[in-house]
């Protein structure tokens, strides 16, 4: 399983799709902040916060994320190792997690160059350092899990076609929905008691709990169990070609 995460990691690396990956969401969150003027521009509205990062990132994940799963089983499919692939000495369930593991590493190396902004908003607060770090903190745990969750289901529609453009639209659409779809369906109010439970359903709902900077349990485990039943879903697909 190790070898095979190594080989993911270098796939992404060796290839134009992991720096652009990167690049690009610097550069969106970059623009966003200290650039385009208007409320998101840290300077514009004299105010030392992250807020803007936590707020546009995950939208520019909907897109780059679909972007580093689509090859991850569509690839596979498409150039007949998927068959080698899986009679490797190795799980249905090891193989899924060397590749989701592999693209959560990228989703962390696009994370961690953003601490530069943190530092900057830090050193621009007045006093230097006004800011409510531990905050700070649970809301990048919330944006990784966020992120994680993007990884889970891109990965899920991988493993349906192979074809990289289908897996990215259906990535898409999936993602989309199930951050921010849920969430509108239940604010439509046609369903009376159960809109709350579509509501809590939806990403957005647990990730603007952890971007609060609060740890709830119950926003954790949400992610956890999400991601899970996506990777199995994943399983259930790649175990489909025994039937």
């Amino acid at each position: 399983m190790y070898s095979l995460f190594v080989k993911e990691i270098r796939a992404f690396l060796s290839s134009l799709i992991g720096y652009i990956v990167i690049v690009v969401f610097l550069l969106a969150i970059s623009l966003f902040m200290w650039i385009v003027p208007g409320e998101t521009n840290v300077l514009d509205i004299g105010y030392a916060g992250l807020d803007t990062l936590f707020s546009i990132a995950p939208w520019v994940f909907l897109f780059l994320i679909p972007a580093i799963t689509m090859r991850s089983f569509a690839d596979e499919k498409k150039s007949g190792t998927i068959e080698l692939l899986l009679t490797r000495p190795l799980t249905d369930m090891q193989i899924i997690l060397a590749k989701y593991f592999a693209g959560l590493v990228l989703v962390l190396f696009s994370l961690l160059p953003t601490l530069v902004y943190f530092y900057s908003v830090g050193e621009l607060g007045y006093p230097e350092w006004n800011l409510d770090t531990g905050g700070t903190w649970g809301s990048y745990i919330g944006l990784l899990l966020l992120g994680s969750s993007f990884v889970a289901m891109g990965i899920f529609c991988s493993s349906l076609t192979d074809n990289q453009i289908i897996s990215f639209v259906l990535a898409f659409v999936l993602s989309f929905f199930c951050y921010v779809g849920l969430e509108q369906i239940s604010s439509l109010s046609l369903f009376g008691a159960a809109d709350t439970f579509i509501e809590a359903l939806g990403i957005n709902a647990h990730y603007n709990a952890l971007s609060r900077g609060v740890i709830d349990t119950r926003d954790v485990v949400y992610f956890l169990s999400f991601n899970f039943l996506f990777l199995l879903c994943t399983r259930t697909v790649l175990e489909s070609r025994k039937w």
